[in-house]
């Protein structure tokens, strides 16, 4: 009874918008008590179960993601992906998708691609004829590519809490994302295209850039540049872009080809990145290198502290036997290991759509990882399943916090992104989610091939 009202509590919780720290805090303390656990024994564990190297990973990709973008390695990406990609229909959003795929595979995160991306493509997409609502919509979706496309850092949390190969975790959702990728460039493409063949004005249907004071611009199409120009441009391009593209090379053909482990990578991209930034591309400042410095600390503090939160918490559902409780719950309802993943994912969405992923990754791992397991999901499969699952979440209301932010950043009304959003949803997550749970082979064939898992 205890335990079912700790969850109740957890879920009220964090409903009424308690902050996350406080939310796993306040239900631990109340559990301990109820339940008569003796504190002397859970708080060293939390203490020993956060004593693992691997955890120092997380404050240097950190840092490593705050110097990358403020260094102007997004621009730089972003220029060399826009040659690529730009002078085709719609390419330019094809340019937006690329561009936080590879943000994201050198910082590991999707708010860091979100701010860098969409600070940089916004402007653009708008002049390209782009509905306001449809670019933020994009951006947003997109930059979630930031934590599928490895290095990522909910992935580290995984393989911590689940006690797996965080390389194995990396690779688990490379191919749902580059699914991903695909379906989000398609679905940019047919908006596009449409809109071209229609020629309908941005803002026409909604009125938005009357009401802002702008002029409506309308949906243009891509000049054609000699293939010598372009080859030409696209090779200036690429040697200017050397320095930053070569970044994901070196951090995961570091990783994967044994060159050196995850921590040892991120302390050689935090490294690589300053004299990037500084004396490459000089967008980086040395006065700034204390603000990220300081910024990394308060994110890691938040994280950590939140981290030891949940293994006490954890640890009190574990010895209360809860995921043996929860199995039984599902098995009770069917014994299908299709309907069991159908309500493992529902649930997982319906608790993403209120914490973060980071949280999220804290919560659902140590309850959910025993059921899975218990139907024969591999440990690194359900890594794939929770990592794409807390990514929809990231969009789904009502938290959606990378809906809220694109919507900030784009200066978008967040009524005008809902449709473009939806028809996202469930037209490239929720397939690219359908695939990741009931093929086993999309999250495991890599890990097999590259580190015979």
């Amino acid at each position: 009874m205890e335990i079912l009202i700790g969850l109740l509590l957890l879920i009220v919780m964090l409903v009424v918008g308690v902050p996350v720290f406080w939310t796993f805090l306040g239900v631990a303390i109340f559990l301990v008590v109820s339940l008569d656990y003796d504190p002397i024994f859970l708080l060293p564990y939390g203490y020993s179960q956060l004593n693992s190297p691997l955890l120092l990973a997380i404050p240097l990709f950190i840092i490593a993601g705050k110097l990358i973008e403020r260094g102007g390695l997004g621009d730089v990406i972003v220029e060399w992906t826009e040659v690529l990609l730009g002078r085709i229909r719609g390419g330019l959003g094809v340019t937006t998708v690329v561009a936080c795929a590879i943000f994201g595979s050198i910082s590991g995160s999707a708010l860091a691609a979100l701010s860098t991306i969409g600070s940089i493509m916004f402007s653009k997409l708008h002049r390209a004829g782009y509905p306001r609502g449809f670019a933020a919509a994009l951006v947003a979706n997109a930059s979630i590519l930031g934590l599928l496309i490895p290095p990522s850092g909910i992935m580290i949390l995984y393989a911590w809490i689940a006690n797996v190969s965080v390389l194995a975790a990396f690779l688990s959702t490379l191919l749902p994302g580059i699914i991903l990728l695909v379906l989000l460039s398609a679905i940019n493409l047919i908006f596009m295209r449409g809109r071209m063949r229609r020629g309908v004005s941005v803002g026409a249907k909604a009125g938005a850039m009357g009401r802002m004071g702008e002029t409506p611009v309308s949906p243009q199409v891509p000049e054609r540049m000699p293939f010598g120009t372009q080859a030409k441009a696209f090779g200036a391009k690429t040697v200017k872009g050397i320095p930053a593209l070569v970044l994901p090379v070196i951090i995961l053909g570091g990783i994967y080809g044994g060159v050196f482990t995850t921590v040892e990578a991120a302390v050689v991209a935090a490294l690589y990145a300053i004299p990037v930034g500084l004396w490459v591309y000089r967008r980086l400042r040395v006065f700034e290198l204390r603000e990220v410095l300081i910024e990394a600390a308060g994110t890691t503090g938040v994280v950590m502290v939140m981290a030891y939160a949940m293994m006490i918490l954890s640890r009190v559902f574990t010895m209360e036997n809860l995921p043996t409780a929860v199995g039984d719950f599902l098995f009770a309802i069917s014994e299908s290991p299709v309907v069991i993943l159908i309500m493992i994912n529902v649930f997982i969405i319906i608790l993403g759509m209120l914490i973060d992923d980071v949280s999220g990754t804290l919560l659902i791992t140590p309850i959910l990882l025993p059921v899975a397991v218990g139907i024969g999901v591999d440990p690194i499969h359900f890594a794939a399943i929770l990592g794409v699952n807390l990514g929809m979440a990231n969009i789904t209301p009502p938290t959606a916090p990378l809906l809220y932010f694109g919507s900030q950043l784009g200066n978008a009304p967040i009524n005008e992104m809902m449709k473009p959003t939806l028809v996202m949803i469930f037209c490239a997550w929720i397939p690219t989610l359908i695939a990741t749970t009931y093929i086993p082979e999309l999250s495991l064939w890599l890990p097999q091939m590259i580190l015979d898992y």
